[in-house]
């Protein structure tokens, strides 16, 4: 009896534990989304715009990212002459990239469109993320940020960092293919400030591919809610 009682005490503690680790993983989320400024304040955003600079091996330039929510995702970077043009939208994306011998508009790989479908959302996977068919697991801590791994409903994998203090998405990774490898493409965001609308948004990422090289963009300028027109985001015909 004793036994049996012993067995009931444990299964009943991995249940309720299960239970607690499911809940502080909804709970992150939900003191994530009030660090950034609360659910009502992200809800009335449905356009972002930005001006950056971005440093990669020793170069300086400028870039310029247009967001409409669900709607379209566009970045545009000026390098030693260069212009490289990613566009992602509901049903697809393009993009210009010289440095991979795209010098005119080509249509996405679909798993590169899938892996970036999450930029349609300027507040990433973790905002709203039930609706967005995402789930999220809580893989305990990496020093003082707590580590979720998201799985998309595309089935593409994230692991992102949370501070513990500040509630800050402080670092996302995930696998992608590049230039015909895959490798760890990891994000790392800091210098966050609080904008004229109260959210909280980061002024400096560092975006590392593979620990190949890595790209420094420095937010200049960040505006919500400014008029964007949608066929910015459309392919140009050749």
């Amino acid at each position: 009896m004793k036994l049996v009682k012993m067995g009931i005490g444990l299964l009943l503690a991995f249940t309720g534990f299960s239970a607690i680790q499911a809940q502080t993983a909804d709970e992150i989320v939900a003191k994530y989304i009030d660090a950034l400024g609360g659910k009502d304040k992200l809800q009335q955003v449905k356009t972002v715009y930005m001006e950056s600079t971005s440093q990669v091996m020793g170069n300086e330039g400028p870039s310029t990212i247009n967001v409409i929510n669900g709607v379209g995702y566009k970045l545009v970077s000026e390098m030693n002459g260069q212009t490289v043009i990613m566009v992602i939208t509901d049903k697809g994306g393009w993009q210009v990239n010289p440095y991979a011998g795209a010098t005119t508009p080509t249509a996405l790989p679909d798993e590169i469109f899938k892996q970036g479908r999450g930029k349609l959302d300027a507040f990433g996977p973790l905002y709203n993320y039930v609706a967005k068919g995402n789930k999220i697991e809580l893989q305990g801590k990496d020093g003082n940020a707590y580590k979720l791994k998201v799985t998309s409903s595309d089935s593409v994998e994230f692991n992102i960092l949370i501070d513990a203090t500040t509630y800050y998405m402080t670092k996302v990774s995930t696998t992608t293919s590049f230039m015909g490898q895959s490798i760890e493409l990891t994000s790392t965001y800091s210098n966050f400030k609080k904008t004229d609308m109260g959210i909280v948004f980061p002024y400096s990422v560092e975006i590392s591919y593979g620990g190949q090289f890595s790209i420094t963009s420095t937010v200049n300028k960040v505006e919500f809610n400014k008029k964007i027109d949608p066929s910015i985001f459309d392919m140009p015909k050749s």
